[in-house]
């Protein structure tokens, strides 16, 4: 296996070399990351040929970890924005503030997210794409074109991104809307704007066995059959949700909090009923304490008679 997590022959050729200028913008390297081959290769190709990613998924499947990891072994410093409702058109682009030059307060025009990020080495990751506001939205449009340029209207000028500069951006959905309830304030995104995208790739869950080797790489210590036990339990409840069995699942996040907990409170039992099982109502949390015991976790930690 080498760094991106291909199997031996199977790396592209055409991958990036990481950048050689160091920068404070680069993601934290990750040593046990694991990454999934498809979303990685989709990743790659848009830091060597400029294409611009979106990733779509259920929460925690990865998606925007994936993106920082393959990041931060390019060496390629990156700028994450939560793009909620707070985020405004003014934040995106700049406005004009009072500043201090000279000892006199003056109007001078402050850059927003996208003209600072444009003009550097830098991958912009707009996570919660579909939850963006239509005016966000359509500023986002202009940097999708083949030029990728930003017209700054107000200030007569017109940016053009560096050779380096990169976009990618996540979803829940897939731009039609959210119609399950449980990713509330999604929109229903322009299909016009969406086609735009040169690459759009969907990302489950990760493998039993890499999960597994997650947790084990994350929580030293802890029992190779149990860390098993407790990955099979958090694909039960995935399968679950997905049949809206139950109204959350076990993320990998959760894995690891449920996994860390293990020592602390006296046991993987103990420790469930922090990450998990107090999340659900009386109906779901007997659902959830029969799939641990149909991975054995009931059974094994049953005190004698």
């Amino acid at each position: 296996m080498n760094d991106f997590g291909f199997e031996n022959g199977s790396r592209p050729d055409w991958v990036p070399a990481p950048l050689a200028e160091p920068s404070e913008h680069v993601p934290s390297h990750d040593p046990a990351f694991q990454f999934e081959a498809q979303t990685t290769k989709a990743i790659l190709a848009g830091f060597a040929f400029n294409h611009r990613v979106l990733i779509q998924g259920l929460h925690g499947s990865g998606k925007s970890s994936h993106v920082e990891q393959v990041a931060a072994r390019l060496n390629w410093p990156l700028m994450r924005v939560n793009l909620d409702s707070h985020v405004s058109r003014l934040d995106l682009i700049g406005k004009d503030a009072i500043v201090l030059q000279d000892g006199q307060q003056v109007t001078a025009f402050q850059e927003g997210i996208l003209p600072w990020a444009m003009q550097r080495p830098m991958a912009l990751l707009l996570d919660e794409y579909d939850a963006g506001r239509p005016d966000v939205m359509f500023v986002i449009q202009r940097l999708l074109e083949a030029e990728g340029k930003l017209t700054l209207a107000d200030q007569n000028r017109v940016i053009d991104p560096h050779p380096q500069f990169r976009l990618f951006a996540t979803c829940n959905t897939l731009g039609l809307g959210d119609e399950t309830g449980l990713y509330a304030g999604t929109q229903v995104l322009n299909q016009a704007q969406l086609d735009r995208w040169t690459t759009v790739c969907r990302l489950d869950f990760m493998a039993e066995a890499s999960e597994v080797r997650l947790l084990l790489e994350k929580t030293p210590g802890l029992d190779p059959d149990l860390a098993t036990q407790m990955v099979r339990f958090a694909a039960m409840t995935r399968s679950s949700f997905r049949v809206g069995d139950l109204s959350i699942l076990m993320s990998p996040r959760g894995l690891l909090h449920w996994a860390q907990g293990v020592a602390i409170f006296g046991g993987a039992l103990a420790s469930v009923e922090y990450a998990f099982l107090n999340r659900l109502n009386a109906d779901e949390r007997g659902l959830a304490e029969e799939m641990l015991q149909a991975v054995g976790l009931m059974i094994q930690e049953k005190p004698e008679p």
